[in-house]
């Protein structure tokens, strides 16, 4: 014990020094990178009346794009959940041939540019592509449409949940399997009563990462959207447009918005992700 701490009791002393000087620095390099830059938004957007504010971000057009862009962005997330969790699954439990390529493709989203991205789904699910041309018989339209802006999610959003669950399964102990065996489970109530619940945190984190990267993609999308008001076109896509029109407040007003939307909603898989760990007895 120092002298200092002798003295004064009630200060805890810690085993990693600098405290203090770490905690600053990240201090002032979220507040330079994260909330100064927010807190633009909202100081921009406050030069709007409250009046102008709601006409704005509630008309028609806008909150098409507020449907599409959250509506999609959270069938997407669950979409990855549910196969990004059997991909996970099958790169960690089994070995076949080509296993080491699919793992080097899970990142490729990762590395892609958004635009090339979007330009290849495109090709493929045109009207007179590769896979839309197979579609096409079956009345199922993908390219120009909001199924295409599920696709693109879907695309950029499934590395996020591979990548977060398949350090777990790795970690995961195959005598809990066997010890449910042996006590008479089979697989589905192996599945669901034991390894689904270590899994659980892992995979919301894995869906919050997904759906927030879904709600702000821009370039995978719109070349696949279609970008028709009304239908296929994304709040991402509206800001920009009132940006190139010079009408920063609006701009800024209807990213205020899908902000705090979002904010919302990750606090919410947050809280459930804290509630999931805190009952399974995986609390950090």
């Amino acid at each position: 014990m120092t002298i200092a701490a002798y003295f004064n009791p009630t200060r805890q002393t810690r085993v990693l020094p600098g405290f203090g000087l770490a905690l600053g620095y990240t201090l002032v390099y979220l507040s330079l990178m994260v909330l100064i830059p927010l807190s633009a938004v909202f100081f921009k957007s406050a030069t709007l009346s409250w009046g102008e504010f709601w006409a704005i971000v509630g008309s028609p057009r806008v909150v098409a794009t507020y449907r599409l862009s959250f509506g999609a962005s959270l069938l997407a997330a669950a979409v990855n959940a549910v196969f990004g969790l059997a991909l996970a699954w099958a790169l960690v439990r089994y070995s076949f041939p080509g296993k080491k390529l699919i793992d080097a493709l899970i990142d490729l989203p990762f590395a892609l540019p958004t635009a090339v991205a979007g330009i290849s789904l495109t090709a493929l699910y045109a009207g007179n592509g590769w896979i839309g041309s197979l579609l096409a018989p079956l009345g199922i339209k993908v390219a120009f449409t909001p199924l295409g802006v599920l696709v693109a999610l879907v695309f950029i959003g499934v590395p996020f949940v591979v990548r977060t669950v398949q350090p777990i399964l790795e970690d995961l102990e195959t005598e809990l399997e066997e010890a449910a065996a042996s006590l008479g489970a089979d697989r589905r109530q192996t599945f669901t009563r034991v390894i689904l619940p270590i899994l659980l945190p892992a995979l919301l984190t894995g869906f919050a990462l997904a759906f927030a990267r879904a709600v702000g993609e821009y370039g995978s999308v719109i070349f696949i959207a279609g970008n028709i008001p009304m239908v296929s076109e994304i709040t991402p896509l509206i800001i920009i447009t009132k940006l190139e029109q010079y009408d920063y407040a609006g701009a800024t007003a209807v990213a205020v918005v899908m902000l705090v939307f979002s904010f919302c909603m990750l606090l919410a898989i947050n809280l459930l992700q804290a509630w999931s760990a805190k009952r399974t007895g995986r609390n950090r």
